[in-house]
């Protein structure tokens, strides 16, 4: 029990659920996300298989094609001028904005095991997902459990951390991904973490029965070998699709 409670307590601090959201209002940003007119740009190309694209809200420059992050005072897009129910969300939870973003994951897309903000001022910062369009088949992989990042919550995600991401089968996963600074505000905020549900342990079956796997298998960003499985094992030894390391 002590050994499941300290893991339980460390998946918490990398990943974790916090705000429920009203179904009305996801269905609204989600309407939002899929018919605003965005320039969807792909970026920090070296971390992934392809098919992540994203496309800014809040940033330095004010252009919602400018999606490499950076410290900055964020300040609204041309884009969110199109997305009124997205803008209010962002008003009401009154946090301190770094960066805002719609993020697109394909299907049959990965995101390379990565770490953030390494680049980035050490101050402390946090980044909330809101998933708006997702499917059982899109998966976070972080300290070798996957975790489905599931509609109707905001998530805290730790990026410190290392983390993978994959789109399976599809269709598209859309999240909107906000980057904020530690402040009062984000201490009143819906912060209070709960362990996530809906995770699946370290041996967990590699891929679901009938599903066939990506043509190309997730490697680390820095090194030839592979990563931890983003369809949920912890290593790829422990994968019977995993290719011979080299």
């Amino acid at each position: 029990m002590e050994d499941e409670a300290r893991a339980s307590h460390a998946l918490t601090a990398q990943i974790a659920q916090l705000d429920r959201l009203d179904a009305s209002l996801v269905e609204r940003l989600r309407h939002e996300a899929l018919t605003a007119p965005a320039p969807w740009k792909a970026e920090y190309g070296h971390y992934q298989s392809g098919g992540w694209w994203t496309t800014s809200l809040m940033n330095a420059s004010g252009d919602a094609a400018d999606v490499r992050i950076g410290d900055c005072t964020a300040r609204p897009t041309a884009l969110l001028e199109h997305m009124p129910v997205t803008a209010g969300l962002l008003a009401d939870l009154g946090l301190s904005y770094m960066w805002v973003r719609l993020a697109r994951l394909e299907a049959n897309a990965f995101l390379w095991e990565h770490r953030d903000y390494d680049e980035l001022d050490q101050v402390e910062r946090h980044r909330l997902h809101i998933p708006l369009h997702t499917n059982s088949s899109a998966f976070l992989v972080t300290g070798g459990t996957k975790v489905h990042m599931a509609g109707g919550r905001i998530w805290r995600l730790t990026p410190t951390y290392a983390h993978g991401v994959c789109n399976l089968l599809g269709p598209d996963r859309v999240h909107l991904i906000a980057d904020v600074y530690a402040d009062d505000a984000y201490d009143r905020g819906p912060t209070s973490p709960r362990p996530p549900s809906g995770c699946r342990g370290r041996r967990s079956r590699c891929w679901p029965s009938g599903s066939t796997p990506p043509a190309a298998w997730p490697t680390s960003a820095t090194s030839r070998r592979p990563s931890s499985c983003c369809c949920g094992c912890s290593t790829a030894s422990l994968c019977p699709r995993a290719p011979p390391t080299t």
